[in-house]
């Protein structure tokens, strides 16, 4: 595979996009896992990105890395979803991987392995409870059971990064092979957006596991990282994303679709995409859109410069805080273009057979991954009073 860095990884997200656009809504209607795509995303080299140069990787740099997944989504924001889970569960690796553990995965990943998902469960008080449990029944052999919602992009992964609870209840990374005895996927995925993410459930049945496939996540948890800052700024991409797709979409559709309001045409106006009124609410769009944008990349170059400098307590909040303001504004940015595109477009542009209602109902399930209100909450605490959000691995 490639090794990508940079301006390298832009392109070749921005090329594999414009493969993809085209049959974006008819995944959309289809609502399953885009398999063939998710191949042929692999052999790009883009899923590496993360690998240090030190481990044959091409070190790109987390700017590189949030603009890549975003102009994936602007594309198919199900497929740019997919790679979250796979980038985090290949950070575990690099945060707390051991020398054997990253000597086995890591050249995998970059011959174009796909890591899959499974974290989340129901009937829960929280998504910070779990019930999925890693039990050792030998000295050398530990058995995992569990079931697991929302396991984004398993169902088509060479091997499945699961979150469970050890013996003395602390958070360990569990990495089994998709079709291992005892692991079941089943594509039972429906909610209204988001529909080919293969979301679907992931059952671990008395699934026997070595000690070379667990990694201690409690321990990431525990000491100041960029970590959970990595996966959030790939929600962030996914919004932003999502918000240039559907603002270009709905431009493309006003410019050769749409009809202007009969007061337009009085006044001399004779094509939607003249109307003075809206273009305003266009250019308020996309100044969001661009500023939306500029955050995310703002938020990868504060990762960036933590990375160089050092890693400690300031560094890890700064960037925390910087991908939380990327991520809530994003998703706010999103929403709000959804919900105006078919204004600015009219009545023809809800009909089903264009399927533009794909970008709303996107942004809408996406944007319910963890409330923006908490990243407002912890901005302000952050620049009011100087306190660091919390390192759970989510914020």
């Amino acid at each position: 595979m490639p090794l990508l860095t940079g301006q390298e990884a832009l392109a070749a997200a921005e090329r594999f996009a414009r493969e993809i656009r085209p049959t974006a809504a008819e995944r959309d209607r289809a609502g399953s896992s885009p398999s063939a795509e998710l191949a042929a995303l692999a052999r790009t080299g883009l899923l590496a990105l993360t690998i240090p140069a030190e481990h044959g990787g091409p070190g790109a740099s987390y700017e590189a890395l949030a603009r890549s997944i975003a102009a994936l989504a602007e594309a198919d924001a199900s497929l740019a979803q997919i790679t979250q889970g796979h980038f985090w569960a290949v950070q575990i690796l690099l945060e707390e991987g051991s020398a054997e553990q990253l000597s086995f995965f890591l050249p995998q990943v970059l011959s174009g392995m796909r890591l899959g998902n499974a974290v989340a469960e129901r009937m829960t008080a929280h998504v910070g409870e779990m019930h999925t449990r890693l039990t050792r029944v030998a000295d050398d052999t530990f058995q995992l059971d569990g079931t697991k919602y929302y396991s984004t992009g398993s169902i088509d992964s060479d091997w499945i990064q699961v979150m469970a609870l050890d013996d003395e209840g602390r958070e360990v990374a569990v990495y089994v092979e998709r079709d291992a005895p005892g692991v079941e996927v089943v594509d039972d995925w429906s909610a209204m957006g988001q529909r080919s993410t293969a979301s679907g459930t992931s059952t671990y049945a008395a699934v026997r596991v070595g000690p070379a496939r667990i990694v201690q996540h409690w321990r990431i948890l525990a000491r100041p990282t960029l970590f959970a800052s990595i996966g959030q700024i790939v929600h962030a991409a996914v919004d932003a994303g999502i918000a240039a797709g559907a603002l270009s979409a709905i431009g493309e559709f006003v410019r050769e679709r749409s009809r202007p309001h009969f007061e337009a045409v009085r006044l001399g106006f004779e094509r939607a995409a003249d109307e003075p009124f809206l273009i305003q609410r266009f250019g308020e769009l996309t100044a969001r859109v661009h500023a939306a944008q500029e955050l995310l990349a703002r938020a990868g170059r504060i990762m960036d410069g933590a990375r160089s400098e050092g890693i400690d307590a300031d560094s890890s909040a700064a960037s925390a805080i910087a991908v939380g303001e990327a991520k809530a504004f994003a998703g706010d940015t999103a929403l709000e273009v959804t919900n105006e595109m078919f204004a600015l477009a009219g009545t023809r542009s809800v009909d089903p057979k264009h399927n533009l209602d794909r970008y709303w109902r996107d942004a809408r399930t996406h944007t319910l991954h963890d409330p923006n209100r908490w990243k407002y909450f912890h901005a302000g605490n952050y620049a009011l009073n100087g306190i660091h959000p919390p390192s759970n691995g989510i914020n």
